[in-house]
């Protein structure tokens, strides 16, 4: 199944952390979002990307096309740099397709541009590319399996530090309550599509608006409410929180991370070498 990625936005509320950098490539450690992101789909066997690219889009392709796997892998070196053995892999395997899909496109208008990479798939999955989650997707893609629509996607609480109000009608503060505490749901970014979904899309028009007010009406659009971790890089302050995680070692995203994978010994790959 593929895996669609928005990964063309401007990300302006990340710009007092860089003005050159798209979201995606926003470093969490020492590798960008978008590698986490699809480190965990790849977890579960989506090893098949479409990248939507767009804003400094150049940079994601130069990432990829010069990506080095000993960042994020143990290694033996030997003869003076002349000789590389990997202890793990990373991307072997992925199929990336890179996409431009304009500088000012909506999500919808993104999606629209990548249809003809997704072949004959009847299905699909899409993400926003700046939020992270523990979800479990082979439950979830059961429960889209079996509620048989045309599209769902992850419902999860804010995490946030914003405050929900309740007000009466005389102006009168009723309640007010952390976000978090409150009864709110949101969209998590994390999608499922039939491709049936491009009936409903038209010229232009945002995913999550018309397109999907289409769907309600007809009772084809469905959720699934995690209470589990997740959390996005929208704000400097998202951006340290994840920083802070990942140096306490406290990343539940990383459901990749298995004990086979700890325990491994053996060499993968020679790079280099004479």
């Amino acid at each position: 199944m593929k895996v669609v990625l928005f990964c063309g936005g401007l990300g302006t509320r990340l710009r007092e952390y860089s003005e050159t950098v798209p979201k995606p490539m926003v470093n969490i450690g020492y590798r960008p979002i978008i590698w986490h992101l699809m480190k965990y789909y790849a977890h579960f066997g989506h090893t098949e990307f479409i990248l939507c690219l767009g804003y400094r889009g150049d940079l994601i392709k130069q990432y990829f096309l010069t990506y080095d796997e000993c960042l994020s892998n143990d290694f033996e070196l030997t003869g003076g740099s002349k000789e590389v053995r990997l202890y793990g892999r990373d991307i072997e395997g992925w199929k990336i397709t890179f996409a431009d899909t304009g500088l000012h496109s909506n999500i919808g208008q993104r999606l629209k541009a990548v249809q003809r990479y997704l072949g004959d798939d009847e299905t699909f999955l899409a993400n926003y590319s700046d939020g992270l989650s523990d979800l479990p997707l082979r439950e979830y893609l059961d429960q889209f399996r079996q509620q048989d629509k045309i599209a769902s996607f992850l419902c999860v609480r804010p995490s946030q530090s914003f405050h929900a109000v309740s007000l009466g009608d005389d102006s009168l503060v009723r309640d007010i309550r952390h976000v978090g505490g409150s009864s709110l749901w949101i969209n998590g970014g994390f999608f499922a599509f039939k491709r049936e979904i491009f009936d409903y899309l038209k010229e232009g028009e945002e995913l999550v608006e018309e397109p999907f007010q289409r769907l309600i009406r007809l009772e084809q659009l469905a959720a699934y409410r995690y209470r589990g971790f997740w959390a996005c890089m929208d704000t400097f302050k998202d951006k340290q929180a994840f920083d802070d995680m990942n140096a306490r070692g406290e990343t539940p995203w990383t459901v990749w991370k298995s004990a086979a994978e700890t325990l491994a010994t053996q060499p993968h790959q020679i790079r280099g070498g004479e």
